[in-house]
């Protein structure tokens, strides 16, 4: 076991990024045959393809997921995704060709680095070529290049934020895994003990302060607060059998990850969004496997700001 989303077998990860324009994107391929699922519960989404994915839809396998920086400008990283597995072969069959399930969601990370430069179909494609089995950076990497972290006093106040992974082998061959990119308005906790991380720093002190404390203070002042600002985008992937209905379900309480770890969660500021993934390689009781889903995508919210180092003048956790 690596830490890694890779440890669900027939799942691939590649990053590919811009450390000067600040920004990136995180691509996940998948074997022919996985489900896919997914749970949208922040206010101000930017997604692609999600749709398709809610039960009762025709598609039921998905052929990779992009989780990308540059707010909505960076979907166009998807289309250089298609085109990767289109020369794979790899798609959903329409006859006169394959038309690639490529679901995809955003973070918005344009107030540092460069705004000018996004994620775009080249980057797309950099990132699947780049994909791996063996990747298992953490930190400043892929979609987690320009995630920051305590925004409510605008940037200069912020942390970096990041990209992270973590896996569980439930009971002896059923893993469940998960990979996270954390760009958060408010701050971030380790449910394991309750203690604060990472969040805007006071000016008196320098260190990281409870979101929820620090908007109390500032009711009925103006923030730095903004749409997509508050966003938590990632995957929860399992080697599981499952169907289209237990893979939305295990996106959904995948989600309860996120809320107990960030303060606060999936409000109309939010573009919170969890991708399910199952390859279907062993048989497994659904409850056991659903019910570490908030487990394993909680630590992994914790390694994507334990692992993030300093950059653009932005302090991380893990230094410079």
């Amino acid at each position: 076991m690596k830490n890694s989303l890779t440890d669900v077998g027939g799942l691939l990860v590649g990053h590919a990024h811009d450390e000067q324009g600040v920004t990136g994107c995180s691509v996940i391929l998948c074997e022919e045959g996985t489900v896919g699922g997914v749970d949208q519960r922040g206010g101000a989404p930017g997604t692609r393809e999600t749709d398709l994915l809610a039960p009762m839809h025709l598609v039921q396998h998905v052929n990779a997921i992009l989780l990308t920086g540059g707010s909505a400008y960076g979907l166009d990283a998807a289309g250089g995704v298609m085109r990767f597995c289109e020369e794979q072969g790899r798609g959903f069959d329409v006859g006169v060709g394959v038309v690639p399930i490529v679901p995809a969601a955003v973070i918005f990370d344009m107030m540092i680095g460069d705004p000018s430069v996004r994620p775009d179909a080249g980057m797309g494609y950099q990132a699947c070529l780049n994909a791996s089995q063996d990747e298992t950076r953490q930190g400043n990497v892929g979609a987690g290049m320009g995630a920051t972290v305590g925004k409510l006093l605008g940037p200069m106040r912020a942390m970096k934020g990041g990209l992270g992974c973590a896996s569980l082998e439930i009971v002896p061959g059923v893993v469940i895994a998960a990979l996270f990119v954390v760009n958060v308005l408010g701050s971030i906790s380790d449910p394991q003990n309750g203690k604060l991380l990472a969040g805007t720093r006071s000016a008196e002190y320098n260190q990281p302060v409870d979101s929820l404390y620090l908007l109390r203070r500032l009711a009925n002042q103006q923030t730095a607060a903004q749409s997509g600002a508050n966003t938590v985008i990632g995957v929860v992937a399992t080697n599981a059998a499952l169907n289209k209905e237990q893979t939305n379900k295990l996106a959904q309480m995948a989600q309860d990850g996120i809320a107990q770890t960030v303060r606060p969660a999936h409000s109309m500021m939010d573009g919170d969004t969890v991708f399910a993934l199952a390859t279907g390689k062993v048989a497994a009781d659904f409850g056991l496997v659903s019910a570490f889903a908030a487990e394993v995508s909680a630590r992994a919210i914790v390694n994507a700001v334990t692992h993030a180092k300093t950059m653009a003048g932005i302090p991380g956790l893990a230094g410079e």
